[in-house]
């Protein structure tokens, strides 16, 4: 049976195992390189704007093209981009079943179902820190539903990119729709975590993001 826990002790760790640590950094740098090659790839390396930019760079050093020509010129940077994409895709879904692993590994203390259940016990015979109890279960559940896009983003990009393989290719056109409307759930979740985090830290827990940093101090 649970016994009631003092108001001022926190559910959220005072320090993450060095595996978590470098695992949230590293991934955190894979998404954000993989957000800027989308990024470059629709913008400033999208092949049709890019296809008068080529006839006019040939056109000054007395040369011609045709505009496909010209099209297959800009389309070959794009491609590089998405390239590039798919390389970092490989890395990302690497550190989701890297991720697995490291949680497999944990203490039981520090897994994250195990501090569901007690947050979700605490909330239910503890006044003094359901609040708390309540504020980490939304965290940790958030987390969940990062982990789902997560996997469901890289198994779509995976079939993608190995669009050439027989009994993939029935799926591709689905796969793509949801990679393509995915991602934006993504890039929302990231946001919304940025915010969150930031404000935690100004407010009710200072030292969050130094806690993630190194071991902390506490």
């Amino acid at each position: 049976m649970l016994t009631n826990t003092p108001p001022q002790a926190s559910l959220f760790p005072k320090k993450h195992a060095l595996a978590i640590r470098i695992w949230h950094w590293v991934t955190f740098s894979l998404f954000t390189a993989t957000i800027v090659m989308v990024l470059l790839a629709n913008t400033l390396f999208d092949t049709k704007p890019n296809i008068a930019m080529v006839q006019d760079q040939v056109k000054e050093k007395g040369g011609m093209v045709t505009t496909e020509q010209a099209r297959n010129v800009a389309h070959e940077y794009r491609d590089k981009l998405w390239n590039t994409h798919r390389i970092i895709g490989y890395f990302l879904a690497f550190a989701l079943l890297s991720r697995v692993v490291i949680e497999i590994a944990l203490s039981k203390e520090e897994k994250i179902v195990s501090r569901i259940k007690i947050a979700a016990g605490v909330t239910k015979v503890n006044r003094g820190i359901g609040s708390d109890a309540r504020h980490y279960l939304t965290v940790k559940y958030s987390y969940l539903i990062f982990y789902g896009l997560f996997f469901i983003m890289a198994c779509t990009g995976l079939i993608l990119s190995f669009e050439d393989v027989e009994f993939l290719k029935p799926i591709h056109n689905i796969a793509r729709s949801i990679h393509s409307f995915g991602q934006y759930t993504i890039y929302g979740y990231i946001v919304f975590h940025l915010i969150g985090v930031v404000r935690a830290d100004v407010t009710e827990y200072p030292g969050i993001i130094s806690r993630m940093v190194n071991k902390g101090n506490a």
